[in-house]
């Protein structure tokens, strides 16, 4: 069973974050512990974004940044996997530069320390050569930089649609078994 922790920083795209939070809660028989832990700037742009504070709703065990007592914090842990939705450039220049300042930069340095997976949800755009250089240096870290670039071929008829087709990519890489579209089935 997995133990998942999932980082959500100020970027735009709280969509992606919420959806991901209730396709995992949908998915419980696949994971053994899901964290989550969010910035102050998450949680203004989720309220700005989606008119809710619906994180708190959720079945998981909320960190502060700050809390580095958080059992992520240490490779000792054994969190199989981290995704961070969305990911900041702010966020990945310092795990880029190996700046552990909170339990977010912290957590994706075990993670990357310990060989386990990192999935980096990355929404800005475009990319200036400080950002592409650090998707680079996490990615040669052995983190995975996964655009929140969604997909059409299967035809999503909602915003909602449009986002899951992002997450459900996400989810594939952190291996939660769903149903979705796939190409050519």
């Amino acid at each position: 069973m997995k133990k998942i922790v999932v980082a959500i920083t100020g970027a735009s795209g709280s969509l992606y974050a919420e959806i991901l939070l209730n396709k995992l809660t949908m998915a419980r028989n696949q994971w053994k512990e899901l964290a989550v832990v969010m910035t102050d700037n998450a949680r203004l742009v989720w309220k700005t974004e989606l008119d809710n504070d619906s994180w708190k709703d959720l079945p998981v065990q909320l960190y502060n940044t700050t809390d580095f007592t958080a059992p992520f914090a240490s490779g000792s842990g054994q969190y199989d996997t981290m995704i961070i939705i969305p990911c900041s450039m702010g966020t990945l220049g310092r795990i880029a530069a190996g700046i552990s300042n909170d339990l977010i930069t912290r957590a994706a340095d075990v993670v990357l320390k310990e060989k386990r997976s990192l999935v980096c949800v990355v929404r800005d755009t475009p990319y200036n050569l400080i950002h592409i250089r650090n998707m680079e240096t996490v990615t040669l870290a052995g983190g995975i930089i996964c655009p929140a670039t969604p997909s059409f071929y299967s035809r999503p008829k909602t915003i909602e649609e449009v986002a899951a087709t992002v997450v459900d990519r996400v989810l594939d890489l952190a291996g939660i078994d769903i149903k979705t579209f796939r190409w050519g089935k």
